[in-house]
């Protein structure tokens, strides 16, 4: 059941007017009352709304935003889409990270509401989801953005990655590669099987089923698609393409071709997914699955936004639609 604030109101036996005012770190409140106060949060594990929040001074108008890291290539996107919408809703922006791991995460758990957002927006960092739930579930309004295909019962926003595999197969057999090899990313991820799923079916449907021997478990770095092809070489089994999972892994497959003396796109076709900027850099230039991060990040802070104003619906979520775009690494010159 989520607690409120006239929960912590009635335990610490204030008003919650008084509640309000320590969470806004106003003078009003004596140090011993305000101690009390936010011991009574920490027991009962309360978040507070932006109402809350907004009793003492209003509305905090800030949206918190957590991601794992700001190096991954495509975070900008995703964030720049999060801060022209906020930003042009009159909201302000707080930005957490977890490049500490856990003791990142500990700290954004005990500054939740010191921070006094009125919700958050999260690409969902490694082994956070019960976490965000429990947010969730406190009373504090999340969007998660890319569930990693595990659906939570908040709202999400995630790419069809269905449907971005298959239309990466589609591309390939129409190019007549029958013997493609698929660098997957970790198959503990909904959206890595989505991809697979996608991608495997039509070609079993076009009568030629994937080679199990040809699907390798990666880890979406450039490392691991460049060690994937060679590992495959090594052992002597031929492919005529590779769907890579993510543009890095692609990359990295790219160098590992070449420097095996094989040509691209004449004896292997490349394919990657997500569209980075880096993709149109390389050589030849990447053909990719474009994932459209940025309306993904604007995407999600409409939604936040909304059901901070009463509009949204707290389950809802959004799968937004991928596309090929081709370039030389498929085609040629």
């Amino acid at each position: 059941m989520r607690v409120t604030i006239a929960d912590v109101a009635r335990i610490a036996g204030v008003s919650k007017t008084t509640v309000s005012r320590v969470l806004n770190t106003r003078g009003e409140v004596d140090h011993a009352t305000r101690a009390h106060v936010r011991e009574v949060i920490e027991r009962l594990g309360y978040v507070p709304s932006s109402g809350a929040v907004g009793l003492a001074r209003g509305s905090s108008r800030t949206v918190g935003m957590l991601v794992p890291s700001l190096t991954w290539p495509w975070m900008g996107e995703v964030l720049q889409g999060v801060v022209d919408t906020v930003e042009e809703a009159g909201f302000g922006l707080l930005l957490f990270t977890c490049n500490r791991g856990t003791d990142s995460v500990a700290r954004f758990t005990s500054q939740v509401s010191a921070r006094a957002f009125d919700g958050l927006v999260a690409v969902e960092p490694e082994d956070t989801l019960a976490m965000l739930a429990a947010l969730h579930r406190r009373g504090l309004p999340v969007v998660l953005i890319d569930d990693r295909g595990r659906h939570p019962e908040f709202p999400h926003v995630t790419a069809a990655n269905r449907e971005g595999g298959a239309a990466a197969a589609r591309h390939l057999l129409s190019l007549e590669r029958h013997r493609p090899l698929v660098v997957a990313g970790p198959l503990r991820f909904g959206c890595v099987r989505d991809r697979l799923d996608g991608f495997g079916g039509v070609y079993a449907e076009d009568g030629h089923p994937l080679d199990p021997a040809l699907v390798v478990e990666s880890d979406f770095t450039e490392a691991g698609g460049g060690a994937a092809v060679r590992r495959l070489l090594g052992e002597g089994r031929t492919f005529d393409a590779v769907f890579a999972h993510n543009d890095l892994a692609a990359i990295g497959a790219l160098a590992a071709l070449r420097a095996a003396g094989l040509r691209v796109p004449e004896d292997v076709a490349v394919i990657g997914f997500d569209d980075i900027p880096m993709a149109g850099l390389t050589h030849p230039a990447l053909t990719t699955v474009h994932q459209p991060m940025r309306k993904m990040g604007e995407t999600a802070a409409r939604m936040l936004l909304a059901q901070l104003t009463g509009e949204g619906l707290s389950g809802s979520s959004v799968a937004l639609p991928t596309s090929v775009v081709v370039r030389q690494s498929t085609v040629g010159f």
